[in-house]
């Protein structure tokens, strides 16, 4: 896939690669939780569609917290969403499935994306669009297997695998070559319904640690 045109991962992601998938009643509940994420060494943020005034809020919250993390907007399902969210300063784009539209919009901006696909072809095709890397959705219906089986044929491809990864799942996934975890519920259980957030800062912090734990091991081998 050499020659193609792709926006490279961003240092962030590089260096504490977790990805906070936060959903919501109303994107004005999500500072104080990605506060306590970021207390907790999780950097990357994002933002899904899927919440009520999302685009609304994302110019503050990229003035509140882009000091300290990337704020990306998740769950795009067409060109027009993916320019409101870069209009707002999207730091990086997601899809929950292969829009590949949406892709060539990211790259033309010079803004990572992250499509979803779940197949081989799916997967292949964002990465010959140009994506940066593919998130792989649902992750936890196919397990970090699939992932060691994707290396083979496609040994360069950058896979973020999402959906259903737990916080004690997420070593495995990094061991199998995942170039990051994406990870909602599992993490964020309660945090929007009056849950404890102190707990989701210690959750965030155990899940840095075996992440970066993995990392460090993957790099040894």
């Amino acid at each position: 896939m050499s020659g193609i045109q792709r926006t490279p991962v961003s240092a962030i992601l590089q260096a504490h690669p977790v990805v906070a998938v936060l959903r919501a009643r109303h994107a004005s509940e999500y500072a104080p939780v990605i506060d306590a994420l970021v207390k907790g060494g999780v950097r990357s943020i994002e933002l899904t569609l899927s919440t009520d005034s999302v685009f609304n809020h994302l110019p503050g919250l990229k003035q509140e917290f882009g000091a300290d993390a990337e704020i990306g907007v998740g769950t795009i399902t067409c060109q027009e969403e993916a320019v409101r969210a870069l209009e707002g300063g999207a730091d990086y784009l997601v899809t929950p499935a292969m829009v590949t539209d949406v892709v060539r919009v990211a790259v033309q901006a010079g803004v990572p994306v992250f499509p979803g696909g779940l197949t081989p072809t799916e997967l292949l095709a964002g990465m010959q669009a140009g994506a940066t890397a593919v998130k792989l959705f649902p992750a936890s219906t196919v397990g970090p297997g699939y992932l060691g089986q994707l290396r083979g044929p496609f040994p360069h491809m950058q896979v973020i695998p999402s959906g259903g990864i737990g916080v004690d799942d997420a070593a495995d996934w990094i061991a199998a070559g995942a170039l990051a975890v994406s990870l909602g519920g599992p993490l964020l259980r309660d945090a929007f319904t009056g849950g404890d957030l102190a707990g989701l800062t210690a959750r965030a912090g155990k899940l840095s640690s075996l992440v970066a734990e993995a990392v460090q091991a993957r790099g040894t081998r």
